[in-house]
């Protein structure tokens, strides 16, 4: 009986120390600009990859509370970082073309994401988070994300179909949203996957030529 109450008095320090930490968990607001430094992630921290694939899940409700620069940093490193020194990214990509580029849609702007200098590149100043769901609920959601291949990397391999490269970007694309979702299960986070967004109005937008820029997936991220 004794042993009984120490062990559960040692678990019950243990989980209030958990609690404490993080509450001290850093919580820092993003800074809206033309440039936006994100921090890189700790090695270390979120939830175990089993905990994270027993809690991923497609959510259709989002409160309007902005992502932390902490949270924000780590769902666009878990979508295409760098995590080694050789430059390669955190998702694989067929042939090692990477011709996948991440917009994140906030409500300051729509920002490229530049892996190699970790920081968010402003395009477009202003709201255009509609222009990334065709459903009303991503509307007001912290972060919508949009996945564009470049069909440049693709001009060394002249002998392949233009479809079977729409394969291969697409699977480039899947590997980066689900990248994101493991984060934001792990991370306490909400998150979908979505196939739909206003293509044609985001490529004129971002004055992307769509002979050479073609959407591939969009994907929602918020609290």
């Amino acid at each position: 009986m004794k042993k009984t109450f120490i062990y559960l008095s040692i678990m019950a320090i243990m989980a209030s120390c958990s609690v404490a930490e993080k509450e001290k968990a850093p919580q820092t607001p993003v800074v809206a600009g033309e440039t936006i430094q994100l921090q890189t992630p700790s090695k270390q921290g979120g939830a175990s990859i089993n905990e994270a694939l027993w809690n991923r899940k497609s959510s259709r409700e989002y409160a309007n509370e902005p992502l932390t620069l902490e949270e924000l940093s780590g769902v666009l490193w878990a979508a295409s970082g760098v995590n080694r020194p050789d430059g390669h990214l955190t998702a694989p990509s067929a042939l090692a073309l990477y011709p996948i580029q991440t917009y994140a849609f906030l409500e300051s702007g729509v920002y490229l994401y530049d892996a190699k200098n970790n920081t968010l590149e402003r395009k477009v100043e202003g709201d255009y988070r509609h222009l990334a769901t065709l459903q009303d609920f991503a509307n007001t959601a912290s972060l919508n994300i949009v996945y564009i291949a470049d069909m440049l990397p693709y001009d060394s391999q002249s002998e392949m179909l233009l479809e079977r490269q729409r394969i291969l970007w697409g699977m480039d694309a899947a590997g980066y949203a689900e990248n994101v979702n493991l984060y934001a299960a792990g991370h306490g986070l909400k998150s979908i996957t979505r196939g739909g967004a206003k293509a044609e109005e985001i490529l004129k937008l971002l004055q992307l030529n769509p002979l050479r820029y073609e959407f591939v997936l969009a994907q929602t991220v918020g609290k």
